[in-house]
Parts: structure tokens; sequence; C-alpha cells
């Protein structure tokens, strides 16, 4: 937390889906912490320890996202992780959640209420 809000830390290479995010997030009374790439993301996760983690699948490497869930869980993340995917529902077919320690998963375009009630549901 900061200044007593949740932090949320989303990571995609799409601009226009964080600068959507954080109009979302801010307007609820979240903190927003982007990042454009996996790389960028494990730097912004250690710096800010956010609360909350929404990742792209597939940004700048096919597998970029799952790589950084599993970097992530490697350096001890225990913090809800939400994978962000525009595969759709296939997307259980080449991903074990339970493998990954996924909390779920955001298809995109991403439902605003959705996003909201999983965050108030996941962070009393």
């Amino acid at each position: 937390m900061q200044n007593g809000k949740y932090v949320i830390l989303c990571v995609d290479d799409d601009q226009d889906l964080l600068d959507a995010l954080r109009l979302v997030l801010e307007k609820n009374g979240y903190v927003f912490v982007g990042a454009r790439s996996a790389e960028e993301g494990l730097v912004k996760y250690r710096q800010t320890k956010p609360d909350l983690i929404i990742i792209d699948l597939m940004m700048e490497e096919v597998d970029a996202g799952t790589g950084l869930v599993r970097n992530l869980k490697a350096e001890g993340n225990t913090k809800p992780v939400y994978m962000l995917s525009s595969v759709g529902d296939n997307l259980n077919l080449n991903i074990d959640y339970n493998e990954l320690g996924l909390s779920g998963v955001f298809q995109k375009p991403i439902d605003n209420q959705q996003l909201l009630a999983v965050l108030r549901s996941k962070l009393k």
C-alpha cells in the first residue's frame, strides 16, 4: 500500500491499454504502476511491492508474460497475479494456471466492472 491505497502493477506492451487501466484504477482509488515489458515489470515489482499484479500474456516475446509470472514466483511473490489475454478461452489449453500460481485471467478487452469487482474481492 501507498498512502492507504492499494498498489496495482500492470505489465503490458500496449501503451493505450496501460493508459486505460491507469484511468480506471486511479479514478477508483488505486495506485497504478505501469510497465511496458517483462523486464521493466520485474524492476517495478521490486521497487513498489504491489498488492496485485496484472500481466499481459504476450508482450515483446511470446512467453514474456508467463516468464515474468515464473520470475515473480521465484522471488517469493505471494500477491494475486492475473494474466491478461486476448487469446480467449483456449488459454487454459496452453497454460497450467495452477503451475503458474495465477489467481485468474482477464480477457481483452478488459471489462472495467469485472476488474473492479475482482480488486474489491481480492484486496479486502
